[in-house]
């Protein structure tokens, strides 16, 4: 296997350069956040990404997590990977210090991620699944829950699942079958859960388990759903783990990708119930649980671009050593493939957008940390709008082109690519289930156009456009050469996103068919143009960093600009012909009968 580095020159770039360190400096609890404590948590994290993770993803995807008895037990090496990442403290870096936390920002935490997901998706997703659960238990539990689980929860010492999904509910939760009836201060639950990542695992001694249940006098649909926490080993008075709760993995699914990860199906309640304690309000629960799952999405979209990063890395490294054909500078002799047109093209189209898609995740997680600190309402209220607009947008454009990218890596490797052994492959399987969890790929669609778009007439996306019509503007007053194409074709871009979410404005809430089956266009054309706009101000900042002689960083700068330019000339054109299938191609989507297809 290739090994895996982070990019860390790239993510300090957007820190210190770009400016997103100084936004987060200037909130409160974030005054300590300096560049030299941010490029040294970036230095640690990449050495336990590259060091002790990494090496790890080719060899537990071939052994996979086995049940034995109930008791899952994960691949060689994972329970040892776990211990270094607690010990290192790396669970607790975003949560409240309250409880343990470290209370660094969301954004920076991110970048962290990043490079774990790179390195070992499989092995991260139980660290990412007990990210959003504290962030729920943090939301909407009660004191005396956070008091007995949040502590050990953010040191690690513990983990926590997300439980939605059934046999017979999958996006649709309103279809929830799982059983809560009422046992003095708690709760009895029994049903059945799919899908659990991480449900069971032998990495803790504890596993903490939110469920959505129904109760028996509960409405019918959505609005009958409680969330309970139902941990593994039940806690003691003292803190200690008591008796065995009545919960168990039944089986662990065979899945495409990310194998190693153990993807459980749960009962509750085979005996007596399995004890659960009341998150929030009875009926209210999917209020709560979406606390946990938008921390979820803005995750995986974060998720789509480290595969990508991993990938691009692999093709990039193979691609200088492997040698097929002959180059015009190889003098007759088999030249590396990175000198061919076409594997460069293909290699650029990967570094660009992992380049886009980390501007645009990072800017609104700082953008997230705005809502949560900012002292001004007004600023929060501002933020916290931002961010549920282009939570959908990152979900699925990022998740989308994380797949896209994993797949052009496999044919930069050309036949190799489609052999186990290079593990070119393991990185388009595991990719590809990003966009189908935390609800797939088309529920972020109809997000984006429905809650997001319709429901306060353009308001936040107007904002929106407004702002990348004034980042047009802006480059107009930069005088370089490849500015001025950047500007140009973003221009365009940004033209045409806004016919189209005129047009959305106008016939989304008659024609409701008519804006669902253009959705998934409209969000490709969102996320192409954003990452546009994330290149071009990563080429402005470039343009006047080379400026400064003693940055003494000419070339890396130069390369900045490069690749900017690269976006808008081979990236941002492709949005032009998104404009018809989204104002004209849902005519047909439903005039076919069903028993034609």
């Amino acid at each position: 296997m290739i090994p895996y580095s982070a990019p860390t020159r790239d993510m300090q770039f957007l820190f210190n350069e770009m400016g997103l360190l100084g936004q987060l400096q200037s909130l409160p609890g974030c005054e300590d956040a300096t560049s030299d404590l941010v490029s040294q948590i970036l230095e640690e994290a990449n050495k336990l990404a590259s060091g002790v993770l990494a090496p790890l993803n080719y060899s537990g995807d071939k052994q996979g997590a086995k049940v034995e008895n109930g008791v899952v037990r994960t691949a060689d090496g994972w329970k040892e990977a776990y211990r270094h990442y607690v010990d290192g403290g790396w669970n607790s870096v975003p949560f409240s210090p309250d409880y343990g936390g470290q209370g660094l920002p969301w954004a920076i935490t991110t970048a962290v991620q990043e490079m774990f997901q790179s390195a070992n998706m499989a092995w991260a997703l139980c660290p990412l699944l007990n990210q959003g659960a504290v962030e729920a238990i943090t939301a909407h539990g009660s004191d005396a829950l956070k008091d007995i689980y949040l502590e050990k929860m953010i040191s690690g010492e513990w983990t926590g699942t997300m439980n939605l999904t059934e046999p017979q509910a999958g996006s649709d939760l309103s279809q929830v079958k799982t059983k809560a009836e009422r046992d003095g201060d708690a709760y009895r639950i029994r049903g059945q859960k799919i899908y659990i990542t991480y449900g069971e695992h032998d990495m803790t001694d504890n596993i903490v388990h939110l469920v959505l249940a129904r109760l028996p006098d509960a409405p019918e649909g959505t609005r009958g759903i409680s969330l309970f926490l139902v941990p593994k080993f039940l806690v003691n008075e003292d803190g200690s783990l008591g008796a065995r709760n009545d919960l168990r993995c039944v089986s662990l699914e065979h899945k495409l990708g990310i194998g190693a990860s153990p993807t459980c199906v749960m009962a509750y309640g085979d005996n007596e119930g399995a004890i659960g304690y009341l998150i929030g309000t009875e009926n209210r629960g999917l209020e709560c649980m979406f606390t946990m799952m938008n921390n979820a999405r803005l995750a995986v979209g974060m998720q789509g671009l480290a595969i990508a990063e991993r990938a691009f890395q692999q093709a990039r490294d193979f691609a200088k050593e492997r040698k097929q054909g002959k180059s015009a500078v190889s003098g007759g002799a088999p030249a590396p493939i990175i000198q061919h047109a076409d594997v460069r093209r293909m290699l650029l189209t990967m570094r660009v957008h992992t380049e886009a898609m980390r501007a645009l995740i990072l800017e609104t997680m700082t953008t997230l940390d705005i809502s949560h600190r900012h002292p001004e309402e007004s600023w929060r209220k501002w933020a916290g709008k931002r961010v549920d607009l282009l939570t959908p947008v990152i979900k699925a454009w990022c998740t989308d082109t994380g797949v896209e990218m994993a797949s052009i890596g496999v044919q930069v490797h050309g036949g190799m690519g489609f052999i186990e052994e290079t593990g070119a492959a393991q990185h388009y399987r595991d990719a590809r289930i990003l966009p189908i969890y935390e609800g797939t790929n088309g529920i972020q669609a109809a997000d984006l156009i429905g809650r997001k778009i319709l429901r306060d007439g353009g308001e936040a996306v107007h904002e929106y456009i407004d702002e990348l019509h004034s980042l047009v503007n802006g480059l107009g007053h930069v005088e370089d050469d490849a500015i001025t194409v950047i500007r140009r074709n973003l221009a365009a871009a940004v033209d045409v996103l806004e016919q189209a979410t005129e047009w959305l404005l106008a016939e989304g809430g008659e024609n409701p068919d008519a804006a669902h089956a253009s959705s998934a266009t409209y969000l490709r054309l969102f996320g192409q143009t954003a990452g546009g706009a994330m290149m071009a101000r990563i080429a402005k900042t470039a343009v006047e960093k080379r400026a400064d002689a003693s940055n003494g960083d000419g070339t890396y700068y130069d390369t900045k600009l490069l690749l900017a330019r690269f976006y808008a000339e081979n990236v941002l054109p492709l949005t032009a012909g998104l404009l018809a299938p989204i104002t004209g191609g849902h005519a047909t989507v439903m005039a076919l009968d069903e028993e034609l297809f």
